[in-house]
């Protein structure tokens, strides 16, 4: 098939929609990316970009054309500019560089925002191709447990622009099964929508046992570690994360680590100095995806977080299929479907989300387990994932419905 894939984040950029082209390349597809410059999550444009863009101008063989965007900085006003930025030149640029191209489906990885898949409707039309967006976010609900959006009658304009894209797409994939009601309420009762779940990036097929540890963790081999990777924003729910911190004794030998960057890193940097944590809580700063099996390795427990809001208890964090992989036990505080999945899966402990007196007890708990009763739930964290997010099955299901 000829694939259109329009995203606005993607490789040197890490997100799972990487994985997704590579894959649809190998199984002998004919993919085009149409996409912005790398500047996520920091917000400015990776440097290694700048300085060699032609670098990143084929991807496995896929052409990767790229439009202008303004960084999104790390203030809303900026984040705003870049979405805005995307938008405008998507669809104008994206006209120019699509042209003379023809496709059997068009498809968009929509974690954030969702006005990313306006130019794609453009695309739609004009190259009569069948349109599949991957809702990762619920929004306009997500701007509002963020806090981005307060006013009432914002949202309620950001709700009909979701109904007018959702009307114009024609298959929607979501990556929770409790995203369906929403779904329908903005898409209509006749939308076509399906469960797509994320998986584990292929970097942590390979055992955990044949991973050496991280060398920046070598100094703290005499402590019980706690790694938190991802993004470090306002959604992960830091002020809980360091309330944990310092409830618990600092006799204990318990450390955490933040692995990952984002616009609330600075706000955290301060407080750690503020709270004199310093010595109990390490930020490690930001490394290629390649490097996370070995920090994991390190790791004692593995550490996913979400704001207590509705919104964000429909959903699954991709992290936790990346942790469940890497057979570490997880410790969870967060609420509903990404509570329930390592809670089914016996995978590690979780507590309500915001519960930082909740996750200051699952940390000790945890640590007073046997080595041998912390293997056993990594054990059970990677046969999960095998079973319920194998990548294999997942992809070739998002073939057929591309086929459909």
């Amino acid at each position: 098939m000829r694939i259109l894939v329009m995203t606005q984040f993607f490789w040197p950029e890490t997100f799972r929609v990487n994985d997704l082209v590579e894959e649809l390349i190998k199984r002998g597809h004919d993919v085009t990316v149409l996409t912005g410059l790398p500047n996520y999550p920091d917000g400015d444009i990776f440097e290694e970009y700048r300085n060699a863009p032609q670098n990143f101008s084929m991807f496995h063989g896929a052409p990767v054309l790229r439009v202008p965007v303004i960084g999104r900085g790390r203030s809303s006003k900026k984040l705003l500019l870049n979405y805005i930025s995307y938008v405008v030149s998507a669809t104008v640029l994206g006209f120019w560089k699509l042209r003379g191209r023809n496709f059997d489906a068009i498809f968009v990885s929509m974690s954030s925002p969702i006005t990313a898949v306006l130019p794609a409707i453009l695309q739609r039309r004009l190259k009569r191709a069948k349109l599949v967006v991957w809702i990762l976010d619920l929004w306009p609900e997500t701007l509002s447990a963020v806090g981005v959006v307060r006013s009432p009658v914002i949202l309620s304009w950001v709700g009909r622009l979701v109904s007018y894209i959702y009307r114009r797409t024609d298959h929607i994939l979501v990556q929770s099964k409790a995203f369906f009601p929403n779904i329908e309420k903005y898409a209509g009762k006749t939308a076509k929508v399906d469960y797509f779940p994320a998986w584990a990036e292929p970097i942590f097929d390979k055992d955990p046992a044949l991973i050496s540890t991280a060398p920046e963790m070598l100094p703290y081999e005499g402590t019980f570690n706690v790694l938190f990777a991802g993004n470090i924003g306002e959604a992960q729910d830091f002020p809980a994360i360091l309330d944990a911190v310092e409830q618990l004794p600092r006799h204990a030998g318990i450390r955490f680590f933040v692995l990952g960057d984002g616009r609330a890193a600075d706000w955290v940097k301060g407080e750690i100095v503020r709270r004199g944590l310093g010595d109990r809580i390490i930020l490690l700063g930001r490394f290629p995806i390649e490097r996370m099996p070995s920090f994991f390795r390190a790791a004692d427990a593995l550490l996913v977080s979400l704001k207590a809001d509705p919104i964000f208890s429909m959903t699954i964090p991709g992290k936790v299929q990346s942790y469940m992989a890497a057979g570490v036990p997880l410790l969870g505080m967060l609420d509903g479907e990404g509570a329930r999945v390592i809670d089914e899966a016996g995978a590690g402990l979780t507590c309500p989300a915001g519960n930082s007196v909740g996750l200051a007890d699952l940390v000790q708990r945890l640590s007073l387990l046997s080595v041998d009763e912390r293997h056993q739930m990594g054990l059970q964290a990677r046969e999960y994932c095998r079973r319920e997010f194998d990548r294999e099955t997942l992809v070739t299901m998002f073939e057929e419905w591309l086929a459909d």
